[in-house]
């Protein structure tokens, strides 16, 4: 009888890893003697504290948290590169980390050489090299190039041709970290259909990354880490969803934003965004209607003005949407003392993604800007949409197929 229970890749049983960083450093000898009676101090950093996950064949697992949360030294204690400083790791099968590519490469030595050396520290012989030459250069675009010296290629073509050379690594588990960084958009597309063939490969297959349309794009599973311990272990959708709240708590600047608030005739004093009952949340869903509350506080009556409105994405900063209250033939009275407003926005055409924003208010006759370019991020005002389509970019566009 054949049983169904899957079969474990990776087992990781209570890891910790903790780093000694010494308080002071001996650059002379006067200081070398004076630490010899102090008994140099010594301060120890836990980077992982207690984690604990297997990794089943064929899983396409997906590591996610903030920077310095533990994530590339968790991938470098699985690779072999450090020792825990307790706990176990078991792997069964061959592991390709693909954690600093080039590690290994000779600046001195040409592309061409440096395929070979790479080549050789990932355990292909000199014939298995010269079979597979002419593919790893073409899918790097590199052929104009491969007779200079490394040292003379930009750190984007020498990501390129690392990539390109370990890609044809064919073990049974293989890790990365931040990868789908490397070139420029095309090259990624091409790194992204090469995921693909993995994927469909059966191969197991570790990712972290910052790009969140990455991880929800390939990853069956998905482990969130934060200040080194394993928060949350499930699908990919709630994996983000928490990763982004994580985000989201930013109570130091929003103590400084209101500092600077109390320094203006008009402020915005808060923002909130309202779901589809009228209730305030930070989450809101793509396609349903939501409401901008929004409070403002004026020293004096300010009578006719306008407002502006900016939505924008998080991560660049672009303004994703704006509109205009004096476009829409619509303007508001401000007087002395608290004022709130509420804007309804139907079918919210946003798709997925962290946003924030920004507020902006103005007379209508002396074309006096009270308050622009409102914080939003110092406000802490951020909101996250979720959608359940599978879609591209960040509007969605109402289409009809005939």
């Amino acid at each position: 009888m054949v049983s169904d229970k899957p079969k474990i890749a990776i087992s990781i049983e209570n890891l910790h890893k903790e780093f000694i960083l010494p308080q002071s450093k001996n650059s002379t000898l006067k200081q070398a003697a004076v630490n010899i009676v102090k008994r140099n101090k010594k301060v120890t950093q836990k980077v992982l504290d207690g984690v604990s996950f297997n990794v089943n064949e064929g899983d396409f697992l997906g590591i996610i948290g903030r920077n310095g949360s533990g994530k590339s030294t968790l991938l470098k204690l699985i690779a072999g590169v450090y020792e825990p400083t307790s706990g176990n790791i078991y792997t069964y099968g061959g592991i390709t980390p693909f954690i600093e590519l080039g590690v290994g490469f000779n600046p001195e030595l040409s592309g061409h050489d440096n395929v070979y050396l790479n080549g050789a520290l990932l355990g292909f012989d000199r014939k298995q090299m010269d079979a597979m030459y002419d593919e790893i250069v073409s899918f790097a675009e590199l052929g104009p190039f491969m007779d200079q010296k490394l040292k003379n290629y930009s750190s984007g073509m020498q990501v390129r041709l690392a990539f390109s050379i370990a890609i044809k690594a064919e073990n049974d588990i293989l890790i990365f970290d931040e990868v789908l960084a490397v070139g420029d958009s095309n090259f990624q597309e091409k790194c992204i259909r090469q995921f693909t063939k993995l994927k469909l490969s059966g191969k197991t297959i570790i990712l972290v990354s910052h790009s969140m349309t990455m991880i929800e794009k390939f990853c069956s599973r998905v482990l969130l880490i934060n200040a080194g311990k394993l928060v949350y272990d499930g699908n990919a959708s709630d994996a983000i969803d928490r990763y982004e709240a994580l985000n989201m708590e930013m109570p130091a600047l929003v103590a400084e934003a209101e500092k600077i608030i109390d320094d203006r005739d008009v402020a915005v004093k808060y923002i909130d965004i309202l779901d589809i009952n009228n209730k305030a949340s930070d989450i809101i869903e793509s396609g349903k209607d939501f409401s901008i509350r929004f409070g403002v506080n004026s020293k004096k009556d300010i009578g006719e003005s306008f407002i502006s409105v900016r939505i924008c994405d998080a991560e660049t900063q672009y303004v994703v949407v704006g509109f205009d209250s004096k476009l829409d033939k619509k303007s508001i009275m401000i007087k002395q003392g608290d004022n709130e407003f509420v804007i309804h926005i139907k079918d919210n055409p946003i798709l997925r993604g962290k946003y924030y924003m920004v507020i902006g208010i103005y007379e209508s006759e002396e074309k006096k800007t009270h308050y622009f370019q409102y914080d939003g991020l110092s406000m802490g005002n951020f909101f996250l949409i979720k959608t359940k389509e599978e879609q591209l970019g960040i509007i969605k566009i109402n289409r009809k197929w005939d």
